[in-house]
């Protein structure tokens, strides 16, 4: 089968078309035909390297759609060409975590495309629990947009930060996948949604997703602006996923009593705290790292049901995965880009 995979870690130069054995099903897998999937910035991390052991040649890609092409022996409940998803985060299903919801703390916790063979590729196969059925209510491409942003910011905003309606909320770089689907989220909790980004047109596009104030980070000091806005309050919560660049500025934005929750660090890790500030005005700081099964079950009904929308910035060819990790890299989409075989 054709799979766009790395022999070893560097940049997108790594990335290459390779000719790799169809993966052989155990009795409860399941074989997908790929047609969908999406990237996201840990495809972009593990290809660079992580001190973590991963297999190799390593196939990317966490967010997969596609439709049923073989089942394992003991599978039932499954019918060879249904549309399916494969579920991003795998679970053991067993563990104090995973009984109470709480996946992503499994101590066997791993995620598609990461410490297993992801779906940049024409075959992925998965465990038939964690085969999700998906309706045609969208394009097999849009709901590949759906399952890691949308997981991970419905657990950062109602698991972690428990977010309620009427307050406000700033999205950090709206043109993300995960900040795209933070507005949408926070919208439909009731919130008030600020959101930056780096463009005019970026803004525009955050508005029509719902946020209601939008701000232009290279221009502006967002934590300036947002103060002027609320008359020196701040914002409820903080939905954070950048790291190092913008983290004092974040904190800064921060009603008292304020909740910051963070998910990634694409412009660095190591940030500095402030205890004075920090336990004066009493705040609280959440790591988030997707979330539960039942979660994301509840966001695909909503996606369903089309109170939230999958955003899609562009639908590209496997074979362009380079090109597509480098668009990403560089921060030119607004949402979530797709690969189809």
């Amino acid at each position: 089968m054709l799979a766009m995979a790395f022999a070893r870690p560097g940049d997108v130069d790594v990335i290459e078309p390779m000719d790799l054995p169809e993966p052989v099903l155990a009795d409860d897998e399941v074989l997908v035909a790929v047609k969908a999937c999406a990237l996201n910035h840990l495809d972009l991390w593990v290809r660079r390297g992580l001190p973590m052991k991963i297999p190799m040649p390593h196939i990317g890609g966490c967010d997969v759609t596609g439709v049923v092409a073989k089942l394992g022996r003991s599978v039932s409940g499954l019918a060879v060409g249904q549309r399916v998803m494969i579920a991003p985060g795998l679970r053991c299903g067993n563990c104090e975590w995973c009984t109470r919801g709480e996946d992503s703390l499994c101590s066997e916790f791993k995620v598609l495309g990461f410490q297993v063979q992801g779906g940049l590729a024409e075959f992925a196969k998965a465990r038939a629990s964690d085969i999700i059925p998906i309706s045609d209510s969208w394009s097999l491409a849009e709901w590949a947009a759906v399952p890691l942003v949308f997981l991970t910011a419905w657990h950062m905003l109602f698991r972690r930060v428990a977010l309620r309606a009427g307050e406000d909320v700033l999205v950090q770089a709206a043109g993300s996948g995960v900040g795209s689907a933070a507005i949408q989220i926070a919208k439909l909790a009731g919130a008030r949604v600020f959101a930056t980004a780096g463009s005019d047109a970026k803004l525009r596009l955050a508005q029509e997703l719902g946020a209601d104030y939008a701000i232009n980070y290279r221009e502006k000091n967002f934590a300036d602006e947002i103060s002027a806005i609320t008359g020196g309050r701040g914002v409820d919560v903080v939905f954070e996923h950048i790291g190092e660049a913008v983290w004092k500025d974040s904190l800064r934005c921060l009603a008292r009593n304020g909740r910051l929750v963070t998910c990634g660090a694409s412009s660095g890790p190591q940030v500095a705290i402030d205890l004075r500030f920090f336990f004066m005005r009493q705040l609280t700081v959440s790591g988030a790292y997707m979330g539960g099964r039942d979660e994301l079950l509840q966001v695909i009904k909503l996606v369903d049901r089309r109170e939230l929308r999958p955003v899609v910035d562009a639908v590209m060819p496997l074979r362009e995965t380079r090109a597509a990790q480098k668009r990403l890299e560089d921060r030119e989409q607004f949402g979530k880009i797709v690969l189809t075989p």
